[in-house]
């Protein structure tokens, strides 16, 4: 009689197993589906996503012999640091020309000047003969009158007169020359300074950029000149990387981007860093086309050997400032990124890239003809005189 009882009391508990089990697995369904309704519904993510930056390559700006590497791989550099230098023989040899040319040329124009002035004293001098003899021809015919003075002495007056006027003209003529050389300008306005003072701040420049600058602060990379190589100007030197200002390019399936807007928020972690660390950023822009209609050899689905295949668009993001400045990333990097769709945003075809911060320009070249105008001013005030 107590068997049927046990055996009851076997399936009952089993039973009651079953149950609670049931009730485990639904509840649990019901906790991943609520954790994805909260945090993943408006999501989209991808993997195809890296860290981009501005990668500065450093070119040479004039020829010359490398004489001294200042900088290597890996090697952090201020904005204005000096990378390398150049031999400066050459470039000294055609400044000390150019500077020698505008001397020339400053000293040419003094002396037309001067020749001005002298042909306008020869100008006072053959008017004054020229009136002279004019009185003397006067004196000479009104005594001619009473046969006081011979018809030779009138002759010769006359043909003096002439020979003066002649004389006068001809030396305006000359004046005139010079005058349109001197084309009515001051010395430092004047077209042969002003070309020689050309010549002079391009040798100035060839003769300052002998030394190659760093326009931008970050990390030396790539680094291809080695002492003794000689670089024509356009010669790729290195390359620098800048980790203040990087930012997150995702490429996103066509099916997954209806949604996005610049202005969204977007969360991404680095492959590099694991789940150790949350970045967070704004959509900026998206690409106006595809990754393939930029390919080399854009595929020609006209040939009948069409797959369709899910395309991808490329989504800028911005990451925080504060967080890069205190974990900076590298361009390159592999990210997992996602952007929240909830939030209205911009137009689709908007974009919030600032082009106007110090990432996209540098003042190092702004004051460097200020050393050749002092140089220019000097030549010209000691030829001048």
């Amino acid at each position: 009689m107590l068997h049927p009882i046990r055996r009851r009391d076997m399936l009952r508990r089993r039973n009651r197993r079953l149950t609670l089990l049931t009730l485990c697995l639904l509840l649990a369904t019901l906790a991943a589906l609520g954790y994805w309704w909260i945090y993943h519904r408006n999501w989209i993510s991808t993997d195809d996503a890296f860290v981009a930056g501005h990668l500065v390559t450093i070119k040479a700006q004039t020829d010359g012999t490398v004489v001294d590497v200042l900088t290597e791989n890996t090697l952090p550099v201020k904005k204005g640091d000096v990378l390398l230098r150049l031999d400066g023989h050459h470039a000294n040899i055609a400044l000390a020309q150019a500077e020698a040319e505008l001397a020339e040329a400053v000293r040419g124009i003094v002396t037309l000047k001067a020749k001005v002035e002298s042909l306008n004293q020869r100008i006072v001098s053959r008017e004054a003969s020229l009136t002279l003899v004019r009185h003397d021809l006067q004196r000479y015919l009104q005594a001619a009158k009473p046969s006081a003075a011979s018809a030779q002495q009138v002759a010769k007056a006359q043909d003096k007169m002439v020979e003066l006027q002649a004389g006068i003209r001809e030396i305006l003529a000359e004046q005139a020359s010079v005058v349109a050389q001197l084309q009515d300008s001051s010395i430092q306005s004047h077209p042969s300074v002003a070309h020689a003072k050309s010549r002079l701040r391009k040798a100035f420049l060839d003769y300052q950029r002998r030394n190659v600058i760093a326009p931008v602060a970050g990390i030396v990379a790539k680094r291809k000149v080695h002492i003794g190589d000689y670089l024509k100007a356009g010669a790729p030197l290195l390359v620098i990387v800048p980790l203040d200002e990087v930012w997150v390019e995702a490429n996103f399936l066509e099916t997954q981007i209806a949604g996005v807007r610049p202005g969204q928020e977007a969360e991404i972690r680095v492959d590099a860093d694991g789940d150790n660390r949350l970045y967070h950023g704004r959509v900026q822009g998206i690409n106006p086309a595809t990754g393939s209609s930029f390919a080399l050899l854009p595929t020609d689905n006209s040939t009948g050997n069409f797959i369709h295949i899910a395309e991808r668009l490329q989504v800028r993001i911005a990451l925080d400032a504060a967080e890069l400045k205190n974990h900076p990333l590298r361009p390159g990097l592999s990210t997992l990124t996602r952007i929240k769709l909830s939030q209205a945003g911009n137009d689709n075809f908007s974009s919030t890239v600032n082009v106007q911060s110090p990432a996209y320009r540098t003042d190092i070249y702004a004051n460097e003809l200020n050393a050749a105008e002092d140089v220019i001013s000097s030549i010209i005030v000691a030829n001048s005189q």
